[in-house]
């Protein structure tokens, strides 16, 4: 493995703001984009290995270095976030890693996972070290779960709802479960009465409704307004919420600079992800944080074209 020069994260981002952990520091413990779904709505864009085999997919003491190193920076987070590129359970050593997490600082640790691999004990065992667990479900049935999630093949609904529950008889921690609606698949009188149904299966401290904020894998994702969501939110009762706006948080002033670097690049012609991090010479995530904040700010757009988003300045046309 190259040597990692000083300063250069490959598993560790952000901090960054997060509608759900307020100020998170991530880690990336699956290579972009290994998962056992591909959702229609999922920002980081279609998935390329589609999988349920667990691997040991990074190098843990190079992880582990990395986070020492913005520790010792001074970083601050009120969550350490193991989500990233890809479905962070499908990382063999992940109750390794929170162990060697917890070693290290005192800041809780949250998972954010699809929840699909749960009907596994080895899994269950290792996500319950975690402080906070936020697992998904976006459907009421098989045929919608299909359309949504685009699961594994030897992936279904029951796999996802049993396993959840399952955790949920051995895990004290806190389950946050984050159903995400795209309206006209799964928002029907009959999809929110079935997932209110497998939501008593599982019995989350929380439900979120989230919708499409980022654009997403697909063409025609929309956001869902907040009438509708807290209509929503009132049939499936109980502890549900919606999932509000990110903070924003104040860039620093390295953060401001190398916003102004894509900000520059953006004036100059329409760009995708790729195309900053090869110009720049950034990473996916930092790419992505700078980009998040210039939008925050009203200085850029984006639209997409086919598979591909391409971010511009309002003074230059697409």
């Amino acid at each position: 493995m190259a040597e990692r020069e000083p300063g250069q994260s490959k598993y560790i981002y952000g901090p960054v703001p997060s509608r759900r952990l307020g100020r998170s520091l991530g880690v990336d413990i699956v290579p972009a984009k290994i998962c056992t779904l591909d959702c229609v709505y999922c920002q980081i864009g279609r998935t390329t290995q589609k999988s349920t085999v667990r691997q040991d997919f990074v190098n843990v003491e190079a992880v582990l270095s990395e986070l020492r190193d913005k520790l010792a920076a001074g970083v601050t987070a009120d969550y350490i976030t193991l989500g990233g590129s890809g479905e962070p359970t499908l990382n063999s050593r992940l109750g390794e890693l929170i162990d060697r997490i917890r070693a290290l600082t005192a800041v809780p640790v949250a998972l954010l996972t699809n929840g699909t691999l749960f009907d596994r004990a080895d899994v269950r065992a290792e996500a319950g070290k975690a402080d906070v667990v936020i697992p998904s479900l976006d459907a009421g049935d098989e045929r919608v779960f299909r359309a949504v999630n685009r699961p594994a093949h030897d992936i279904s609904i029951e796999n996802v709802v049993s396993g959840l529950s399952r955790f949920r008889d051995e895990y004290e921690g806190q389950i946050w479960l984050e159903v995400f609606l795209i309206e006209g698949m799964n928002t029907s009188a009959q999809q929110i009465e079935g997932l209110k149904r497998l939501i008593a299966r599982i019995r989350p401290d929380k439900v979120q409704l989230n919708s499409a904020v980022r654009p997403a894998a697909e063409e025609g994702i929309e956001p869902i307004g907040q009438e509708r969501l807290a209509a929503i939110a009132r049939q499936i009762g109980g502890a549900c919420e919606i999932i509000g706006a990110a903070p924003v948080a104040e860039p620093g002033r390295h953060e401001r600079r190398a916003c102004a670097d894509v900000l520059s690049m953006l004036k100059r012609r329409p760009c995708s992800l790729p195309d900053i991090c090869a110009g720049l010479g950034i990473t996916r995530h930092e790419a992505a944080k700078y980009l998040a904040t210039l939008r925050q700010e009203g200085a850029i757009t984006s639209e997409r074209r086919g598979a591909v988003t391409y971010y511009f300045s309002p003074s230059h046309g697409v």
